[in-house]
């Protein structure tokens, strides 16, 4: 878990376990979710939530297809820091 990782204003960034859970099945990496929520633009989300965005050149394949950029999509609330509840990956 990324524990202590510095995030927006000095907040630590933590996964939730079933964030953990999907990264490998949505293609996106531990470092990628923290840099997303850290760097990433924030948007305001359901029940009280933030999402954090960041897109990042990706030019691989994915699910059989190549694609130029993978956007990851972070929705987390503040407890104790940002606790990341899960993670959407979008390819284009």
């Amino acid at each position: 878990m990324a524990e202590g990782e510095p995030g927006r204003a000095g907040m630590s960034v933590r996964l939730h376990p079933h964030a953990l859970a999907r990264l490998a099945e949505r293609g996106a990496t531990e470092i990628e979710v923290i840099a997303a929520v850290e760097n990433g633009e924030r948007f305001p989300a359901k029940f009280g939530r933030s999402g954090f965005r960041h897109n990042a050149p990706f030019g691989g394949e994915w699910n059989g297809k190549r694609y130029a950029t993978k956007q990851i999509e972070a929705y987390a609330v503040e407890e104790d820091g940002w606790l990341v509840i899960t993670v959407i990956v979008k390819y284009f």
